[in-house]
C-alpha cells in the first residue's frame, strides 16, 4: 500500500475551502489528471481520469462526511484500489488549512513505478497548488453540500 499526505494552507476562511471541496464536478478546474466527475448522489461519484496516455474509469463513496471539518471516500470498482480523507482546519477567520491523505495499492509496472519515484506525491502537491490558486482568486466557492455522512 502506497500512502500519501499533503498539506497547503489557503487564504480563505475554512467554510468557503470546505464548500468547494463539496463541488466535485468542479474539479477538473484543479486536478490535472481528473477529466470529469458526475455526482450521482449525495455520497456516490463517477469519475474519469487520464494519467499519461491512461484512462481510467471508477466510482467513488463518500464513507464519511462533516462539514468544515473532513470528506473521506473509497474507490468501488476500477483498475486501482483507494481511498482517502481531506481535512479542513481553521487556522484564523480568512486562512485555512487542507491535507489530503491517500492510501492506494498499485496494480500494474507503471504505477509501481510511478509510486517507487514519487509521481502521486508530486501530483496531489501540484493539485492542492492548484486548488488554492483557484480558490483564492475566485475567493468564494461555486456551490456548497452541507449534509453529513456519518462513518
Amino acid at each position: 500500500m502506497t500512502q500519501i499526505i499533503e498539506t497547503i494552507d489557503v487564504d480563505v476562511p475554512v467554510t468557503t475551502a470546505y464548500n468547494q471541496w463539496t463541488q466535485f464536478e468542479s474539479f477538473p478546474h484543479f486536478l490535472e489528471e481528473v477529466e470529469s466527475i458526475t455526482q450521482l448522489d449525495d455520497t456516490h461519484t463517477h469519475w474519469k481520469v487520464k494519467v499519461g496516455p491512461f484512462e481510467r474509469e471508477f466510482d467513488a463513496e463518500i464513507t464519511e462526511q462533516h462539514p468544515d471539518e473532513r470528506v473521506a471516500w473509497r474507490s468501488e470498482g476500477g483498475d486501482t484500489a483507494h481511498a482517502g480523507v481531506v481535512t479542513f482546519h481553521k487556522l484564523d477567520e480568512n486562512q485555512s488549512r487542507v491535507t489530503v491523505q491517500i492510501d492506494w495499492e498499485p496494480t500494474d509496472a507503471i504505477e509501481k513505478l510511478g509510486a517507487l519515484v514519487g509521481a502521486g506525491k508530486h501530483a496531489v502537491k501540484k493539485d492542492l497548488e492548484n486548488f488554492k490558486e483557484f480558490i483564492e482568486k475566485t475567493r468564494h466557492e461555486t456551490g456548497a453540500w452541507r449534509g453529513d455522512v456519518p462513518r
